[in-house]
């Protein structure tokens, strides 16, 4: 068991990379499977009682931290390959998302607002709505993540490379999972450590628009672009961590208020 572990980890990067240097989509990668996790159990902690039994039953007794992961699950299936560039946006520095040519295979906020729309009409078939909140849950985490606002010149952080400790590696990367992972905390762990959040911070969030949120992480690009030489390690995770975890509590509070409005 001990040498089966690390084989299929190898075979999962060289899968990885084999993807990205076939081209792959425009941005590969969204929040690990951790951040996503995360997301998902701060979301349930703020979830009203009925909300939950609600979505238990919806999601035929799946947690929103397993269903988080579900639209990075079902890459490798061609049937899914048309949301492939729901899951980003490309904003460019100085403009608006209104401002913007638009993709036209859809884009993050694009997906957002439809699938809300959807599930507040009460028109989907069960399977439908397993599957639109499946979306919801990824999404809004998403486009938390700052490298999923690009500015077109480096998908998303992908063709940035840069080496973490003495690892190649990418900034998206970095961003997604590597950070959050050298935490050496499981998702409980980390969520838990985010989850005491004053009521009036909470409603001040979920008052935000998703142009809130995508302009959120356009305004940290600075700060996620400054690598310097491109080694990165402690100081750069020192530097940015803090921002990790802010955006993962911002998007596990937000999904459930977007899911308390449509449920409530």
């Amino acid at each position: 068991m001990c040498k089966v572990i690390p084989f299929i980890n190898w075979v999962l990067r060289v899968v990885s990379v084999t993807f990205i240097l076939m081209g792959g989509h425009q941005y590969v990668g969204a929040w690990g499977q951790t951040g996503h996790w995360v997301i998902g159990e701060v979301a349930e902690t703020h979830l009203d009682t009925k909300v939950k039994r609600k979505l238990f039953e919806i999601l035929e007794g799946e947690s929103l931290p397993m269903a988080s992961t579900w639209m990075d699950e079902i890459r490798s299936n061609r049937k899914y390959n048309f949301m492939s560039d729901w899951h980003w946006v490309t904003i460019p520095d100085g403009k608006t998302y209104d401002q913007t040519e638009k993709n036209s295979n859809g884009d993050i906020i694009e997906t957002i607002e439809r699938v809300v729309k959807e599930l507040r009409s009460r028109q989907l078939t069960p399977v439908e709505e397993k599957e639109r909140i499946k979306i919801l849950v990824h999404l809004v985490g998403d486009i938390h993540q700052p490298l999923h606002v690009g500015t077109g010149d480096d998908r998303g952080g992908n063709d940035t490379r840069v080496k973490w400790f003495d690892s190649k590696s990418n900034l998206h990367r970095v961003w997604d999972s590597e950070m959050i992972d050298d935490t050496q905390l499981s998702y409980t762990e980390l969520a838990l450590s985010l989850s005491k959040t004053p009521k009036s911070k909470v409603k001040k969030l979920q008052n935000a628009s998703i142009y809130d949120w995508a302009k959120e992480s356009m305004d940290l690009r600075e700060q996620v672009y400054a690598i310097g030489d491109g080694s990165l390690g402690y100081e750069y995770a020192f530097q940015n961590i803090k921002t990790v975890r802010k955006r993962l509590l911002e998007a596990g509070v937000r999904l459930a208020g977007l899911l308390n409005e449509i449920y409530g």
